[in-house]
C-alpha cells in the first residue's frame, strides 16, 4: 500500500499523462520551485488569465480549463484529492440563465401578437397561463410614502386593478429634479412596481418605455439577475407601438399620457392620473425557462502526518471571475463590452497565493519541519462572483457548525490581494481571539503594514465559514479602478506586495497547526460591514443563501450568532415566505419588506421548515 505522502509524486504523474491527453486545449504548467516566489506567483496568475481560461465564468469551458490547471498543480505541490468521493473536484449546481421557452403568447381581443418582436415576460414573470382581462393604466406605478419634502404617491389609489392588467410606464421621468429623483429611485424599480401590483390583487403587469422615456431599447432584455425566484403574477415588456394600441380610444396617445404622468409625477401633489381601459382585454401565456450548470470548486488535502488529522485548517481563495461580462456585475466601459474579464486581481492573485503556499508547506514536510499537527486542505472555491455559490456548498456539507472536534478548525482566505499599496487589510479578527495575538506575532516584517478589521461579515468565501461557526481571516488588498473590468490584467499587479502577504499568512498557518487548541470562534452580534452591510437601519442578521435564489421566498444560509433572527428562533435552511401578513417570494420583496421595519418593534415572519410552516416574532435590532 502506497503511504499518504509517496502518494503525491505519482498522482503528479498522472495529472501530467491526463494533460497530455487533454492535449493543445491544456493551460501549460510551467515549472515551480519550493517557497513562496515572485517567478512563480506570476506564472500562477499567468496561467489563470490565459485566454483559455476565458474570464473563468463559473459553469463555463474556461473555469474547466482553470479548474483541470488548478489539479495539476495541487498534485504537483504533493497534496491529494480533497474534493467529492477522493476526486479533487466538489461539483455544485447553480442557476445560470433564462431563455424563452416554445410557448410564450399574447393576445389583444383574441388577436395573437409575435412574441419578442412586440413583446417579451421578463425573467421574474410567473410562467403559466393567464386569461383574458381588462388592462388598467396607471401611469409610472409608483407608490411612495410621504416625506418632509413629498407628498405620499399612490398611483393605484383611484383604480380596482384585481385580476386585471396593470400598463406601468419604465422608471421615472426623464425631466425631473435630482433630488427628487433621489427620493423615489427606489420605488421606480420594475421589481418593486410588479410587486405592488401583485399587492394589489393584479393578474399581470405591462411594462412600457413611452417616447419620453429615452431608453436604447423598448423591450426590456430577458436578463437573469441574482435573485430568480419571481414574483406570482405575469410580468411583461410591450413595444410603444402595442402599448399606443391598448390605448385606443382614451381620449390621449400614449405620448400624451406620458406627458401627462411626468408632469403629474414632478408636481409632487401626490395627484393621480390612473384609469381603467374596458375597450381593450389581454391574455398570454407565459414559458420561461431556467438553464442549469454545474460548478467546480478545486480542493486539495497536505497530510502532515502517518494518516490524515481530525482536525484541518482551510486555505482558500476563489479563482472565478466574470467571464466576458455576461452577468450583469462587470464595470467596463462601452468598447470593453464582452471583452474577457481576466481577473487578475481578482481573484488569479489569491488563487496563485494558495498554489504558493501548497507547494511551500508541503515542502517543509517532506523536510521534517514541524507544521503542526493539523492537515491542510487547499480549496479553490468557483461561484464567488454569483454569491458564494461554491464555498457555501461545500461548506454546508463538510462543516459541523455545533463542534470542531473534528473537520476545518480556521479558515483563512485570499481574496484580491495583488495590488497592495497603502496596507493589508486583515478581515476577521473579531472571530477568535487568538488571531490579534497570532497576527502580531506573525507580523515581523516592517514593511507589511496592516489594517486590522474586526467584522468577520466580509463579502468573501470567509462568510461561508464564519457562519457556521468557523474562526476566519481574510487578507484584502483593497478596490481599484479596474476591478471587474478587461483592464484587470498581469501586469498591473504588485507581485512583491503579495508575497510578504503570503509569508505573513504562512506564518499564522503554521501557529495554528501547531497549537494545542483550535481556536476559539467568536460570535459577533451585529455585522459592521461587507456583505451584511446594507444600508438599512434595522438589523436582523439573516443571511440569504445566495445558491438558492430559485426558492420561491428566502432561504438562509445562516443567521448570525445572538442577533435578532437567531434570537426569534430562525435557523439556516428555513425559508422566510412571508412578513407581516405581505408575501415574501424573493429577495427583493423581502428587501422592500426591511425598508419597513422599524427598530424595536416586533415583525412576525412566516417560515418554512423542512414541511412546516411556522410564524415567528423577531424584533429588528438598530443597526446604529
Amino acid at each position: 500500500m502506497i503511504s499518504w505522502l509517496s502518494r503525491a509524486p505519482l498522482l503528479g504523474g498522472v495529472a501530467l499523462v491526463l494533460s497530455l491527453l487533454v492535449g493543445c486545449a491544456a493551460i501549460p504548467l510551467t515549472p515551480s520551485a519550493p517557497g513562496i516566489r515572485e517567478a512563480d506567483l506570476r506564472a500562477h496568475v499567468a496561467a489563470l488569465t490565459d485566454e483559455r481560461a476565458d474570464g473563468r465564468a463559473t459553469g463555463t469551458p474556461g473555469e474547466d480549463a482553470a479548474a483541470d490547471w488548478l489539479t495539476r498543480a495541487f498534485a504537483r505541490a504533493g497534496l491529494v484529492p480533497a474534493g467529492s468521493e477522493g476526486r479533487w473536484r466538489h461539483a455544485f449546481e447553480f442557476t445560470a440563465g433564462v431563455s424563452p421557452g416554445p410557448d410564450n403568447r399574447l393576445a389583444i381581443d383574441d388577436e395573437p401578437i409575435a412574441a419578442d418582436a412586440a413583446w417579451r415576460p421578463l425573467a421574474f414573470s410567473r410562467s403559466g397561463t393567464f386569461g383574458d382581462a381588462p388592462v388598467v393604466f396607471v401611469g409610472y406605478g409608483v407608490v411612495a410614502p410621504e416625506t418632509d419634502d413629498l407628498s405620499a404617491i399612490d398611483d393605484f389609489a383611484q383604480v380596482d386593478v384585481r385580476d386585471k392588467w396593470v400598463l406601468v410606464l419604465r422608471d421615472l421621468p426623464q425631466t425631473l429634479e435630482a433630488e427628487r429623483r433621489r427620493a423615489l429611485q427606489r420605488h421606480a424599480g420594475l421589481r418593486y412596481k410588479a410587486m405592488i401590483a401583485r399587492d394589489r390583487g393584479a393578474r399581470g403587469v405591462l411594462f412600457a418605455s413611452g417616447p419620453l422615456g429615452r431608453f436604447r431599447d423598448e423591450l426590456i432584455p430577458l436578463r437573469f439577475d441574482a435573485s430568480l425566484a419571481g414574483t406570482s403574477i405575469a410580468t411583461l415588456s410591450i413595444t410603444d407601438a402595442l402599448a399606443e394600441r391598448l390605448l385606443e380610444g382614451t381620449g390621449r396617445n400614449l405620448e400624451g399620457w406620458h406627458r401627462l404622468a411626468d408632469q403629474t409625477v414632478e408636481a409632487g401633489e401626490g395627484g393621480s392620473i390612473s384609469f381603467a381601459m374596458a375597450q381593450r382585454t389581454v391574455s398570454a401565456e407565459v414559458d420561461i425557462r431556467t438553464e442549469r450548470r454545474t460548478g467546480h470548486n478545486v480542493l486539495g488535502r497536505l497530510v502532515v502526518g502517518a494518516r490524515p488529522s481530525a482536525q484541518t485548517i482551510v486555505i482558500g481563495a476563489h479563482y472565478d471571475h466574470l467571464g466576458r461580462g455576461e452577468g450583469g456585475h462587470s464595470l467596463a466601459s462601452g468598447e470593453e463590452a464582452g471583452l474577457p474579464h481576466h481577473g487578475a486581481d481578482d481573484n488569479a492573485s489569491g488563487t496563485a497565493v494558495i498554489v504558493e503556499l501548497a507547494e511551500s508547506l508541503s515542502d517543509r514536510v517532506q523536510r521534517g519541519e514541524d507544521v503542526g499537527t493539523r492537515d491542510f486542505v487547499f480549496a479553490a472555491w468557483s461561484g464567488e462572483e454569483l454569491g458564494l455559490l461554491g464555498s457555501n456548498a461545500w461548506v454546508g456539507e463538510n462543516v459541523n457548525p455545533h463542534t470542531n472536534d473534528e473537520g476545518p478548525v480556521a479558515y483563512l482566505n485570499f481574496d484580491m490581494v495583488g495590488r497592495l499599496r497603502d496596507a493589508l487589510v486583515v478581515q476577521g479578527l473579531g472571530s477568535s481571539p487568538v488571531w490579534a495575538d497570532l497576527l502580531d506575532a506573525a507580523a515581523t516584517d516592517a514593511t507589511l503594514p496592516l489594517q486590522r478589521q474586526q467584522d468577520s461579515y466580509v463579502p468573501t468565501d470567509a462568510t461561508s465559514f464564519y457562519t457556521h461557526g468557523v474562526p476566519v481571516l481574510s487578507a484584502f488588498t483593497g478596490n481599484h479602478a479596474d476591478y471587474h473590468t478587461p483592464r484587470d490584467t498581469l501586469d498591473r499587479l504588485d507581485l512583491e506586495g503579495t508575497i510578504k502577504i503570503a509569508a505573513l499568512f504562512e506564518r499564522i498557518a503554521i501557529a495554528v497547526g501547531r497549537s494545542e487548541a483550535p481556536p476559539e470562534y467568536t460570535a459577533q452580534k451585529d455585522p459592521t460591514g461587507g456583505r451584511g452591510r446594507t444600508g438599512f437601519r434595522v438589523y436582523l442578521g439573516t443571511i440569504p443563501d445566495y445558491a438558492n435564489t430559485d426558492v420561491v421566498g428566502v432561504k438562509l444560509s445562516g443567521v448570525a450568532p445572538e442577533g435578532p433572527a437567531d434570537q426569534g428562533g430562525l435557523r439556516g435552511g428555513d425559508v422566510i415566505v412571508g412578513a407581516d401578513g405581505r408575501p415574501i417570494e424573493n429577495l427583493y420583496d423581502y428587501t422592500f419588506a426591511l425598508e419597513a421595519m422599524r427598530v424595536g418593534e416586533a415583525v412576525r415572519l412566516k417560515v418554512q421548515r423542512g414541511k412546516e410552516t411556522l410564524e415567528i416574532e423577531v424584533v429588528p435590532a438598530s443597526r446604529d
